[in-house]
């Protein structure tokens, strides 16, 4: 395959956290290692990429949005000195109104920027974005691929069953309004390329999106960073990437299991992520009597999860939902037994190598943490047979090769269209 010129776009690319910001630092690493030349649009947060020794390239293009959801000033309001143009303005509208406008303003922003660059793209690679912009790209006949980790209808749902009140579902409701564009948007784009099968088939049913358009690739992990530790791993230590606020994340299951097993055995749960002070998880905490048990980090560099993760004697993953896992792969490449949700696509990552239980079942989720706690020689097993399995069937390089097949397949199918 002749080297391509390739746009990965991504609204916003969190370092070390959230899927978009690995999903976009590791698949242009391993495309630019192919040969390919890589540009990463993104938002804020801005991605770090990694240094490329040939034979292709990886550089980032800012797209500054009005970076109205920052960690340190969410749901600001720009000095009008900011604004800049009537895509402000609609960033702006929206966020006042209760809406999420990134997805959209990003790509209205992307699209001009692609649209300028010269020479042209090969191809477009939109990182779940499915903003309007892309059809702008789409109808000039320009050649494009969506990721879809997995349709956020999801969720969309599972925190409007979890809100208190009527007033809390319309707030919602209006704030995944977007949705509603992102379903319209995969349905005109002729290749989307999802994560894993329960993904694909989430995607067909809540996007109607042509089955014949979707192809699965399973996200990679760096085994040569995430792999067995050299030192002993701490007694009593869980760790899970799993402190957002969302009820998607099973964090609330998580405490009451954790809550449940302090009264019986010491145990600690390290948490990576940043929850609201305020928020669900801490009030849950305070309830529950075991902050002396429970700890947050944050803003870890790969080499510093690798560590914790390989610190740990069980690895929780309690998701109500997944259309992947990368928490899920890292902490089996670095031996660490999982235990899991029996819910979306984690049955499929994990197979037979963890621990499956029931989603949202606290007590079901105490129990297989206790038995593994207390059973050495099972979690040696799990561990063992979890490194073999990432090593086996997750890795970047993969993940690369097969895209750049996929966007081989577009560009064949845009010019034949011509």
């Amino acid at each position: 395959m002749p080297p391509l010129r390739i746009a990965l776009l991504s609204y916003r690319s969190k370092p070390h956290c959230g899927g978009q910001g690995v999903y976009v630092r590791h698949l242009g690493r391993e495309l630019a290692r192919l040969g390919h030349h890589v540009d990463v649009y993104s938002g804020q947060p801005y991605p770090d990429l990694d240094e490329v020794d040939g034979p292709g390239t990886l550089r980032l293009v800012e797209v500054p949005s009005l970076d109205l959801y920052r960690d340190d000033d969410p749901f600001r309001t720009p000095r009008l000195s900011e604004w800049r143009g009537l895509v402000d303005a609609l960033e702006v509208s929206t966020m006042w109104t209760g809406g999420f406008p990134e997805p959209m303003t990003f790509s209205l922003r992307a699209a001009r920027a692609v649209g300028r660059a010269n020479p042209p793209y090969d191809v477009v690679h939109d990182n779940q974005s499915l903003g309007y912009g892309l059809l702008a790209l789409h109808r000039r006949g320009v050649p494009i691929v969506t990721t879809i980790h997995h349709p956020i209808t999801v969720d969309r749902e599972l925190e409007i069953a979890a809100a208190p009140t009527r007033l809390k579902r319309l707030s919602l409701r209006r704030w995944y309004g977007f949705v509603r564009m992102q379903g319209r948007v995969a349905r005109r784009l002729p290749r989307i390329v999802t994560v894993s099968r329960s993904s694909a088939t989430d995607i067909v049913r809540e996007f109607g999106v042509a089955p014949g358009a979707v192809t699965v690739i399973p996200v990679g992990v760096d085994t040569e960073v995430f792999q067995p530790p050299a030192a002993p791993r701490v007694p009593g230590r869980i760790v899970s990437v799993a402190s957002s606020d969302s009820p998607m994340k099973g964090a609330r299951v998580l405490l009451e299991a954790v809550g449940k097993l302090a009264t019986e055995r010491d145990v600690e749960l390290v948490m990576v992520g940043r929850p609201k002070e305020d928020g669900p998880i801490m009030r849950l905490i305070d309830e529950l009597s075991i902050g002396d048990r429970v700890r947050f980090l944050s803003d870890l560099s790969d080499h510093a999860l690798a560590a914790l993760l390989g610190s740990a004697e069980v690895a929780v993953v309690p998701s109500l939902y997944e259309g992947f896992s990368i928490p899920a792969v890292e902490a089996m490449a670095c031996g660490t037994p999982v235990v899991a949700s029996r819910a979306g696509a984690l049955p499929e990552v994990v197979g037979d190598c963890g621990v499956l239980v029931k989603a949202g079942d606290a007590g079901e989720l105490a129990l297989a943490m206790a038995d593994l706690l207390d059973d050495p020689a099972r979690r040696d097993r799990l561990g063992l047979a979890g490194r073999a399995r990432v090593c086996e069937k997750y890795s970047w390089a993969h993940v690369a090769a097969a895209t750049a097949q996929v966007y081989a397949e577009t560009i064949r199918d845009a010019r034949a269209h011509r």
